[in-house]
C-alpha cells in the first residue's frame, strides 16, 4: 500500500463505549460506504453477509471456507475482517497488520477500536472514519484491500505495539 497522505480536517467525535461509533462528519448518505463494501464484496474469496459482532444492519466481509486465512489478530469474528456501519455512522471497522495501523492513525484516516485500546482486542482492530466524497471513498477502499491481504495471509502482522491513543 503505497503511503497515506494526511486526511483533511481534524479527527471525527467518536464514542468510548460499546458500540463504537462515529459521532460526527458523516456524509449524508451511504453510498460512499456502500460503494466500498461492494466493491470489495466482488473479490476473489470474499463473501458479504450480515456482521456477526456488529450492531444489526451492519454489512460484513468475510472470507469464503476456500480462501487461505491469515493469523486470528487478521479477524473480528470467524472470518469476519471488515464490517460497516448502517444507520447513519457510515464508517467501518477492520483489521489491519499493527505498522499499518499506526500509520493509518497517525494520518488521521483512523483510530484504534475501543476494545483494543483496553487490551480486549488485539491492536490489529480499528475504526476507519466514514468516508465523506470519492477521495476518501478511494483510500477506505485501499485499506480495506490491506485489510483483505492480511486476511488472507499475505501480510504479516509484524508487531504487538497498539497505535497509541492520542494520535493529535
Amino acid at each position: 500500500m503505497r503511503p497515506l497522505a494526511p486526511r483533511h480536517g481534524p479527527r471525527p467525535e467518536t464514542t468510548s463505549k460499546i458500540p463504537h461509533s462515529q459521532i460526527d462528519q458523516q456524509p449524508v448518505d451511504s453510498r460512499y460506504l456502500d460503494g466500498v463494501i461492494d466493491e470489495a464484496a466482488n473479490w476473489p474469496g470474499v463473501s458479504l453477509g450480515e456482521s456477526g459482532i456488529s450492531v444489526e444492519g451492519a454489512r460484513a466481509l468475510m472470507l469464503t471456507d476456500d480462501a487461505t486465512g491469515g493469523p486470528a489478530e487478521a479477524f473480528m469474528v470467524g472470518s469476519e475482517f471488515c464490517h460497516g456501519h448502517a444507520q447513519g455512522d457510515h464508517s467501518l471497522h477492520l483489521t489491519l497488520p499493527v505498522e499499518l495501523a499506526r500509520s493509518g492513525a497517525e494520518a488521521g484516516w483512523l483510530e484504534p477500536h475501543f476494545l483494543a485500546l483496553t487490551g480486549q482486542l488485539p491492536p490489529t482492530h480499528v475504526m476507519l472514519y466514514a468516508p465523506r466524497d470519492h477521495d476518501e471513498a478511494a483510500i477506505g477502499l485501499e485499506l480495506v484491500h490491506t485489510s483483505y491481504q492480511f486476511a488472507l495471509g499475505v501480510l504479516a502482522w509484524a508487531s504487538t505495539t497498539a497505535p497509541s491513543e492520542d494520535q493529535s
